[in-house]
């Protein structure tokens, strides 16, 4: 039998359960994995609650949380090419990553690098693979000014450090407490929020947000918003930019961002991606900033400090060897 950690049915934190079931079979191109890290995301308790993935079937319960995860291939499904057993992998899988046992399919996973960790190699397939994709997306020339929105978690901080890398100048925008954090990502602070600091104009939340911005970023002005907030945040920061369209991305607000006249970051979804982004790791651009690991027994725990909103840069789940 293999332990998970399951939601029974949409809800809170009530409808989650350990339980114990047989491992997965393969199908075609599919790999069994021995799971031994599971990196833990915001979208992990949006689906639990309800959210689902466009093109996804609907919910099988009980269904098994966790969209990113590192492990050890176990068996390989009929017509499975370049994976073997014994392989050390990451991707995000079919079934769910709290899990000791679950099913990736080859079209996500990538060999992973023996210069990373288990528990790195599970913080990036989400994080630093939509970074990666949205970073691109924008397209910005060295030099070029980009605000990042919700920059202190794990795909802010990813999608900072690649900019810098490109030599794009970042401005973030965090919690007063992670300001000694971001600063070392080489971005400008911006405190986020309702509130702090000087209302302009426009009032309230977006005149305070967006004139802290202004203030902050070099010239008082930015090229381009990658935002990783959604909601008022979003509309409030989408005012610096007169010119929207393929400047204004979002991860966490589709509808909203259409409104502005911006798009949402064109996820890739390849091995490929995760080739690059394992590469950018292992040469230390972007490597994964876990700020807490727990025991599988304490996924609940690690789901719940995601879902608070706050931690810094990764919660990665480990499971034993």
């Amino acid at each position: 039998m293999s332990k998970a950690y399951v939601f029974t049915r949409f809800g809170g934190p009530e409808v989650e359960a350990f339980v114990e079931q047989d491992p997965p079979e393969p199908g075609p191109g599919q790999l069994l994995i021995a799971v031994r890290a599971a990196g833990v995301n915001p979208v992990d308790w949006k689906l639990r609650a309800g959210k689902r993935r466009p093109g996804a079937p609907p919910a099988e319960f009980p269904e098994v949380l966790g969209s990113e995860v590192a492990g050890v291939v176990e068996a390989v499904g009929p017509g499975v090419e370049g994976f073997a057993v014994g392989d050390e992998v990451f991707g995000n899988p079919d079934t769910g990553g709290y899990a000791e046992h679950t099913l990736l399919p080859v079209s996500l996973a990538a060999h992973k690098p023996a210069g990373l960790t288990f528990t790195e190699a599970a913080a990036l397939p989400v994080a630093a693979a939509t970074a990666y994709d949205g970073v691109r997306q924008l397209d910005l020339p060295a030099g070029a000014t980009l605000l990042i929105t919700g920059v202190g978690g794990g795909v802010g901080v990813a999608a900072a450090r690649l900019a810098r890398h490109y030599g794009v100048r970042v401005v973030g925008t965090a919690s007063a407490g992670k300001k000694e954090f971001v600063e070392s990502l080489g971005a400008v602070h911006v405190p986020a929020g309702a509130g702090a600091g000087v209302t302009g104009p426009a009032g309230g939340l977006a005149g305070g947000l967006a004139d802290r911005v202004r203030a902050a970023a070099p010239g008082g002005r930015v090229d381009a918003v990658f935002d990783l907030v959604g909601g008022e945040d979003l509309v409030a920061v989408a005012s610096l930019l007169p010119d929207r369209e393929g400047k204004l991305i979002t991860a966490a607000a589709k509808e909203t961002v259409g409104e502005l006249g911006g798009a949402a970051v064109a996820r890739a979804r390849t091995s490929e991606v995760l080739d690059a982004v394992a590469g950018l790791a292992v040469d230390g651009v972007l490597r994964p900033e876990v700020s807490a690991t727990y025991p599988l027994e304490r996924a609940d725990e690690a789901l719940r400090a995601v879902e608070g909103g706050h931690t810094r840069g990764k919660v990665v789940i480990e499971v034993g060897a």
